[in-house]
């Protein structure tokens, strides 16, 4: 199963595989507090895309096309957590964002929903 979280939400044993897929590392989180399993960058949107969007909500639908677009250029980050769903009962992919359903993780997630055979 693959869920999503906030960076700034207190890690629990339900999370499961815990991956960061920011670009930057979260402000006032130590590496040792984030608990993170693996930092998956390359699968953030881009800093152009990034500093473009800006968490606003007017341009929501728009970052969501750009940044699908750009996942269509990720197959191999999008395999490794082919992968790593398969061999583990859960993931959690984490974010930064105070914007808890506008975030590029919510994105992601969509995706990965649609191209994952999710274990039961």
């Amino acid at each position: 199963m693959i869920k999503i979280k906030r960076i700034y939400e207190k890690p629990e044993p339900t999370d499961g595989l815990r991956i960061l897929v920011d670009r930057l590392w979260p402000r006032g989180i130590s590496k040792n507090d984030a608990k993170i399993d693996l930092w998956l960058k390359e699968i953030a949107p881009s800093n152009e895309l990034r500093k473009w969007y800006n968490h606003d909500p007017e341009k929501w639908k728009s970052f969501q096309e750009k940044y699908q677009k750009e996942l269509s250029q990720k197959e191999d980050s999008i395999s490794l957590i082919k992968k790593l769903n398969n061999e583990n009962k859960y993931i959690t992919l984490l974010y930064s964002s105070k914007e808890e359903k506008l975030n590029n993780a919510v994105v992601l997630k969509e995706l990965l929903d649609k191209k994952v055979i999710l274990k039961k």
